[in-house]
């Protein structure tokens, strides 16, 4: 058997990342066996359509390097592949539902079936149609139809029995048939609902495997009915597990998740994201957490698919992607960190220069728009924004005279000083041994001085990088502000 798996999304709205989990899924299973990876828009909701929802969707799969072998941009032997340039066929297939009686049009008004869902909660029953144009006569049909009531297609559910749903991970689960609806397969408006259109695509484009959140598995019975109606062979189901924030509580911003594509911008590394999402129900072993793309393609499988609910830790996901950044080759790192300070600075940047400066920051970036704060001033002509009292630190609080005197000091050995890195150091730190001050102090002062920050990457490192002109000017402005 070829797998064949799909990512079908409605066009709501940027992707978050729950929804692309699902997807990674039905990637990594598709690539795990050879298969293909198909792309499907679901747009038959059209109030909720998103103008350039189909665009964003693309856009997070591309970007996640998510590549699909059949969709609307590629086309492939199973198109349409946006379900609203579909629709005959799925009229084609109501109508065969309708002549083997599996199907029937209902004329009810939305008033008549707000006052039944009304008059169910008054009883304390659950609310469901209540059937009233399942044995319409010919002639009671006839008489709607000359009224011009535009009609909805139900799905006729058996009354008794039960409908048997199997699982990958849950096993069997078994639906009395008492407890299910006629629920509506086409609208009014000539749109057919999930519960036909994915079906028959899925059908029809021979997919295989299914992967979707458990939030489907109540609506199982009634794809597994649709199937038996057409007596066609369902494919492989695999409700898998919710992700939830750390209270528990359903996933959201507060719980520090984006779409996908404010991910990117943000400044994570695709690859953390696609070993971030991997893990949120699934697992190699009981401990290894960095996975790179090709392992989780080589072991990926159902079987590890975990039931239980996903908890999102943003906190590890920017761990994670730190990890990643360090894992990059300085000169890629230099590549992915370049658009944020040309964009942050408007100006073009000195590639060599951000070559030199990538191996002493590395280590401290945990995402890639965080180049700016810790090494922006790198590239800041002129003088350095930053006010007196983190010059002065608390050390020199209070003491900007005496805090001029000891940078007149540090230039005056730095003029004279090789301008390494060690040389500098072995120059300037015998000075806080002269004033009686810890030199942690006298480096705070320096690195404000000469950074306008007061945490930044090693301080004599940074004044090397910076070089002579740029360094002593900017203590002696430090110097000129202070008096």
């Amino acid at each position: 058997m070829t797998v064949r798996t799909r990512y079908a999304p409605s066009p709501t709205g940027e992707p978050h990342l729950g929804n692309i989990r699902t997807a990674l899924y039905d990637w990594l299973l598709a690539r795990h066996y050879g298969g293909q990876f198909i792309l499907r828009i679901e747009d038959t909701d059209q109030q909720r359509y998103v103008e350039g929802g189909i665009e964003a969707m693309e856009a997070a799969l591309r970007w996640l390097g998510m590549e699909w072998d059949e969709g609307p941009d590629k086309g492939g032997p199973y198109g349409p592949y946006v379900q609203s340039q579909r629709l005959g066929i799925y009229h084609q297939h109501t109508d065969i539902l309708i002549e083997r009686d599996w199907a029937y049009k209902c004329y009810c008004s939305p008033e008549r079936l707000e006052e039944v869902r009304k008059a169910q909660q008054a009883r304390k029953e659950p609310p469901r149609y209540d059937r009233h144009c399942r044995d319409l006569t010919l002639a009671e049909r006839a008489e709607q139809e000359a009224a011009g009531v535009k009609p909805v297609v139900r799905f006729k559910t058996p009354l008794d029995g039960e409908t048997v749903t199997h699982d990958v991970l849950r096993g069997t689960v078994v639906f009395q048939n008492s407890t299910l609806d006629d629920f509506v397969i086409l609208k009014s408006d000539g749109y057919p609902t999930y519960h036909l259109a994915a079906m028959v695509d899925d059908h029809l484009m021979e997919i295989t495997h299914v992967i979707r959140g458990e939030e489907w598995l109540p609506s199982a019975p009634r794809h597994v009915l649709i199937y038996q109606a057409f007596g066609w062979e369902p494919p492989l189901f695999a409700h898998v597990s919710r992700v939830l924030g750390p209270d528990k509580a359903k996933l959201s911003k507060r719980h520090g998740a984006d779409s996908v594509l404010e991910y990117r911008l943000k400044g994570y590394l695709p690859d953390a994201v696609v070993n971030f999402l991997a893990l949120l129900g699934w697992s190699l072993d009981d401990h290894t957490e960095i996975i790179d793309r090709e392992t989780l393609i080589k072991h990926f499988d159902v079987d590890r698919l975990l039931p239980n609910p996903a908890i999102f830790n943003a906190d590890k996901l920017l761990w994670m992607n730190g990890m990643y950044i360090r894992q990059l080759p300085d000169a890629d790192l230099a590549d992915a960190v370049k658009p944020y300070l040309e964009d942050a600075l408007s100006d073009r940047i000195d590639e060599g220069l951000l070559l030199r400066i990538i191996p002493i920051v590395k280590e401290r970036i945990r995402l890639l728009s965080e180049i700016v704060e810790i090494a922006g001033f790198f590239f800041t002509p002129g003088p350095l924004e930053y006010d007196a009292e983190s010059l002065l630190g608390k050390k020199y609080a209070g003491r900007p005279r005496d805090a001029a005197a000891a940078l007149d000091q540090v230039i005056a050995v730095a003029e004279g000083a090789q301008w390494t890195h060690e040389a500098l150091e072995a120059a300037v730190r015998p000075i806080a041994d002269d004033l009686g001050v810890k030199a942690g102090d006298l480096f705070g002062l320096i690195r404000v001085a000469v950074t306008g920050k007061t945490a930044t990457p090693p301080l004599f490192e940074t004044m090397e990088i910076l070089g002579r002109q740029t360094t002593l000017d900017r203590l002696r402005t430090a110097v000129q502000r202070l008096r």
